[in-house]
């Protein structure tokens, strides 16, 4: 009987490249991102670490992987026809609900750029919308790096503070109503009124003034 060609230990062990970045993400999602290493991902998925570098070639790839899976799971870049403004709203406030999901991924997303082609194409995407309703290359490029750096931003914050926010300490809501009423009178207001308390009403409305600002460069 002839016999098929040989799998590799990866393929006996059922592993592709998306499975690889899911492994790993969910490994960063639980443990954080220092416990992220080849032999930890490995005996995760039940293989020995040299087999990743077959999906993987190196660390750096397997980082940018994990940028990829994040920013993947965000509304796509594209608007029917010149309708860019409410396309870049919902893929504004996807990306920072996926980056909430995965604030450990937060750090690789503010520190290496769009370089593997499932992001290169997104980005292009992104660009052929905007370059269809009207804007300019560089005004276009002007665009979604000002919106991605303000979205991984506000999501950076808001990741930072939370537990601050949970539990009153300097800075939160609960703070300020707690302070001198006749000094900070504005601040107590804004603190017992609960004013600017929340995250994704001031996330929505920076969006769409930001997304106004371009508006004339259509």
């Amino acid at each position: 009987m002839t016999k098929g060609p040989k799998r590799a230990r990866g393929e006996r062990a059922g592993l592709s490249r998306q499975r690889v970045l899911d492994a790993a993400l969910a490994l960063v999602d639980r443990d954080g991102l220092a416990a992220l290493s080849m032999r930890r991902l490995g005996a995760d998925l039940g293989v020995e670490a040299m087999t990743l570098y077959h999906y993987v070639p190196n660390k750096d790839a397997l980082l940018d992987g994990l940028v990829e899976r994040v920013f993947e799971q965000a509304a796509p870049l594209t608007a029917d026809g010149a309708r860019w403004r409410p396309a870049l709203e919902r893929y504004a406030g996807s990306l920072r609900r996926t980056l909430l999901r995965h604030p450990a991924v937060l750090p690789l997303a503010m520190s290496r750029p769009a370089v593997t082609p499932q992001t290169l194409g997104a980005v292009e995407s992104g660009l052929r919308m905007l370059r269809d309703a009207g804007f300019p290359l560089g005004r276009a490029l002007d665009v979604l790096n000002a919106l991605t750096v303000f979205v991984i931003g506000h999501a950076a914050v808001e990741a930072a503070t939370a537990r601050v926010n949970e539990q009153g300490a300097p800075g939160s809501t609960a703070y300020l109503a707690q302070l001198d009423a006749d000094r900070f009178p504005l601040l107590v207001e804004a603190g017992r009124g609960g004013h600017g308390a929340d995250d994704a009403a001031r996330f929505d409305h920076a969006v769409r003034a930001l997304l106004a600002g371009f508006d004339g460069g259509a």
